[in-house]
């Protein structure tokens, strides 16, 4: 099998979160006086860190206040958010493959990791996984993946699969090959640009291929 551990991002690629991510968005905004932003504004930033979004959503540089929009974000989301999670076609069946395959599979995403696991088991798939890594505190998905390279809970023979540019990036710093997927929400010029080792269409495409 080419590749000992076949890591996937959440957002974008095992689940569409743009109907939570809009609602706790905007709580969080109108909670601190800004206006509502309509849902295009939101959803092209799905995929960085949380904190990342907010700043440039607020115009804000001030570290403390976004710690307060991020707060506020996640008390909504940790309540209900998470729950407003759409699975993409065919990721269950997907996934089902993969480890029947005898496949490792695991987690890397920019949510906090209980968030993250609520999800996975909103949608019966958290048994399919061997870890789930999210930050307790901001941090990139390149020193994520860093870490789990550290411990040995990935070799260097593990594949980062993703929607973003971001996601592609936190590999090539990390000298992991990389995949990118094109269901979510970078498109096809957005991934190409960081060249990545696959690009997918699909689930079916990416289960195909690597099974082979």
């Amino acid at each position: 099998m080419p590749y000992s551990t076949l890591i996937f991002d959440l957002d974008g690629t095992l689940s569409d979160p743009a109907v939570g991510v809009i609602r706790c968005m905007n709580f969080a905004l109108t909670s601190f006086d800004y206006s509502p932003l309509p849902e295009h504004e939101i959803t092209q930033h799905i995929g960085p860190p949380l904190e990342l979004t907010l700043g440039k959503l607020s115009g804000s540089e001030d570290k403390t206040h976004i710690a307060a929009l991020a707060a506020k974000y996640r008390e909504r989301y940790g309540e209900l958010g998470f729950k407003e999670n759409t699975l993409y076609p065919g990721i269950e069946h997907m996934l089902s493959s993969l480890r029947a395959n005898g496949q490792r599979l695991g987690v890397c995403t920019s949510k906090l990791p209980s968030n993250a696991i609520k999800i996975l088991e909103c949608f019966k798939l958290i048994h399919y996984f061997e870890f789930v890594s999210g930050p307790a505190t901001p941090q990139p998905k390149s020193q994520q993946l860093q870490e789990l390279l550290a411990t040995g809970s990935i070799s260097e023979d593990a594949l980062m699969i993703g929607d973003r540019a971001v996601d592609l990036q936190a590999a090539h710093s990390n000298s992991l090959k990389s995949a990118g997927v094109l269901w979510g929400y970078g498109d096809r010029e957005e991934l190409k640009v960081e060249g990545p080792t696959h690009l997918f269409a699909s689930p079916e495409e990416l289960t195909e291929r690597l099974q082979r």
